[in-house]
């Protein structure tokens, strides 16, 4: 008998020895702002990128390069991080939120028998989750697309946020509290694209490279299924994106606004612009993902070495 109850025993103690949800969410959340701090040049650098060219004007940057050195000789290296502060409370509300979202509905829908929800489900609950996180994050990203696009601006446009907060609490003041989701839809839709899209890339890409006998079940072959997948899911969502940007961006003219919706977004666009402008900042927007991911790993597994470490150790 004593020594059946042992293993239980231990069995409860070693399953009890886990970090609470609260922590996991937390630690998702800081990893995925200590990943922004090394990406966000390149995400002032795809937000200028889609904006140069704006309402058939002469393209202010003519590739991803120029658009780095430009903003490096005009503003130093402060200037390329314009904008981190909305960046890290966006990573803090989106990623945070996305998380917690998605471990409740998937615990919700595991089966009575721990049987996890299927590949369809699992797609679901992902784009649920993505698009609320979204939702949530959607001030931030208004913050963080005005205080990247200000270097661009003369002088007397320039809105001249001092950090993230000051920007909310201005934008509030100044455009009202619903302007805080202004671009809300495109930027949950963006969501659901991205996490559709990355999905069905990557089973389909890691399937093609076995298929193809040169690779095994391996690191490899994941990171490569992972790069091939980030360039379907950054050419399926730059669209999305781009009309995110110009309407989050946009100012009232004569009491109007420069955009009626989205679709507008996109028809002035392509007439302009032409149809490939729709991809403008596509090399930094592709350049960002993997970093991006890779980091937020690295950081969310020292995270949880630490915790167990200090916590759950002994």
């Amino acid at each position: 008998m004593a020594a059946t109850a042992s293993p239980g025993a231990g069995g409860m103690d070693a399953k009890a020895r886990t970090s609470p949800k609260s922590v996991k969410f937390l630690f998702g959340g800081l990893a995925g702002m200590g990943a922004t701090v090394f990406v966000q040049p390149l995400d002032l650098v795809k937000n200028r990128m889609q904006l140069s060219g704006e309402g058939a004007k002469t393209r202010e940057y003519k590739t991803s390069f120029h658009a780095l050195t430009s903003i490096l000789r005009a503003e130093g290296l402060r200037g390329i991080y314009t904008g981190l502060s909305a960046g890290l409370l966006r990573q803090a509300t989106y990623t945070t939120t996305r998380l917690g979202i998605y471990t409740v509905l998937f615990e919700r829908l595991t089966g009575a028998d721990g049987t996890p929800p299927g590949f369809l489900l699992k797609a679901v609950i992902g784009m649920t989750a993505g698009a609320t996180g979204a939702f949530v994050g959607t001030p931030a990203e208004v913050a963080l697309i005005r205080m990247t696009a200000d270097g661009r601006l003369p002088a007397d446009q320039r809105r001249g946020y001092k950090n993230v907060f000051n920007a909310l609490i201005r934008i509030v003041r100044e455009e009202g509290v619903l302007t805080l989701w202004r671009g809300c839809i495109p930027t949950m839709a963006r969501a659901v694209v991205v996490n559709a899209a990355q999905l069905a890339s990557y089973s389909q890409s890691k399937q093609f490279l076995l298929d193809s006998g040169y690779f095994s079940d391996n690191i490899l072959c994941h990171f490569c299924a992972s790069m091939i997948s980030g360039l379907v899911t950054t050419a399926a969502s730059m669209p999305v994106d781009i009309v995110k940007t110009r309407i989050q961006n946009m100012r009232m003219i004569d009491g109007k606004p420069e955009y009626k919706n989205g679709l507008d977004v996109l028809v002035k666009v392509v007439r302009y612009e032409g149809f490939f402008s729709l991809w403008k900042g596509f090399t930094p927007y592709y350049a960002r993902l993997g970093p991006h991911t890779v980091l937020t790993f690295i950081f969310l597994e020292q995270m949880n070495k630490a915790y167990k470490r200090l916590f759950l150790s002994g």
